[in-house]
């Protein structure tokens, strides 16, 4: 994979990958008053294009453009797919905290996100895992729910 020094961190996953091994420790379905921890194995496919330079003023961005697809484990139906930007900024610090968390109506009244923490270990070309915590304040509930995705991604291809 040529490497670009432009998309710093982002530059290794660009290209298609896929995972069979995922895990997601999500609230259950049930009413807001009895939802509880349900545990659900899927797979996945994740596809990193490059956006190439964005100028915002004096600020040049690198992204990547995403997709993500997942489906339960037996089941041939998506419960998740989600698109959208990865976005770096060379001239920005590693770990700035001024960027916030958007969210719909219904997902801040009943699942509002108080903190979002992703971590990426890649660990060679063609193979990356990756944990994620999205810590949300639930109805009815006085302590934070931990919903935590992760998986482990094999390169299918180079873009």
């Amino acid at each position: 994979m040529p490497f670009d020094p432009n998309l710093g961190p982002l530059g290794p996953l660009l290209g298609a990958w896929e995972g069979e091994k995922g895990t997601d420790l999500a609230p259950s379905d049930k009413p807001a008053s009895d939802r509880r921890l349900v545990t659900s194995k899927y797979r996945e496919r994740m596809v990193f294009e490059p956006t190439g330079r964005v100028d915002n003023h004096e600020q040049s961005l690198y992204g990547l453009r995403y997709s993500t697809k997942a489906w339960r484990i037996g089941s041939p139906d998506a419960f998740h797919e989600e698109v959208g930007y990865w976005m770096w900024d060379p001239a920005s610090e590693l770990r700035d905290e001024v960027f916030g968390i958007c969210s719909s109506p219904f997902l801040t009244a009943e699942f509002k996100t108080m903190r979002y923490t992703l971590a990426i270990n890649i660990f060679d070309d063609d193979a990356f895992h990756y944990e994620e915590h999205s810590w949300l304040k639930m109805k009815n509930r006085s302590e934070l729910f931990d919903h935590k995705d992760e998986n482990t991604l094999r390169r299918l291809r180079d873009l």
